[in-house]
């Protein structure tokens, strides 16, 4: 009897697995599950102290975290979804599309990430939009005029 003592049968039993081949899938399942948590502590703390350390932005910290993502990636393909147990053919069926979106994504990350750094991809702002902006920021223009001053100009007699 299990140890939820329930009459639900055996994952071994379901599967017509022995019991060997049980602890072997499940010692499996969990060694996968250690290897995605390390890989994925690893890149926390990296990350958290790349800041400090002027690690951001830099190119070996891009390539690593696209790495370790791949990896983390190919190992669900692979463990959670079975497809290490699969012929070859149908293993590149699956995954060649897979590599190539993720090679196409990881270009366009990369090539147009930059894209707007160059100041000549830049648009191009009004003169006068940036006067009154900076004028705005400032404290210029009429919401931040005394109140004595907005008095004196309603004061004065309209000419028509």
């Amino acid at each position: 009897m299990s140890e939820f003592h329930d009459d639900y049968p055996s994952y071994e039993h379901m599967a017509h697995h022995s019991e060997e081949e049980g602890k072997k899938a499940r010692r499996t399942l969990w060694n996968v599950f250690w290897i995605m948590l390390a890989i994925t502590v690893f890149e926390l703390v990296i990350g958290s102290m790349a800041p400090s350390h002027g690690w951001s932005g830099t190119l070996w910290l891009k390539v690593l975290f696209i790495g370790l993502t791949i990896a983390k990636a190919a190992a669900i393909v692979m463990w959670f979804m079975h497809l290490g147990h699969e012929v070859k053919f149908f293993k590149y069926i699956v995954l060649v599309p897979y590599v190539l979106f993720m090679s196409y994504t990881i270009f366009i990350i990369l090539d147009e990430g930059v894209y707007s750094s160059n100041e000549e991809n830049r648009t191009k702002v009004d003169p006068i939009l940036i006067k009154q902006q900076l004028d705005l920021k400032a404290g210029h223009g009429h919401h931040n005029q005394p109140a004595n001053e907005h008095n004196a100009h309603s004061a004065e007699p309209a000419h028509h």
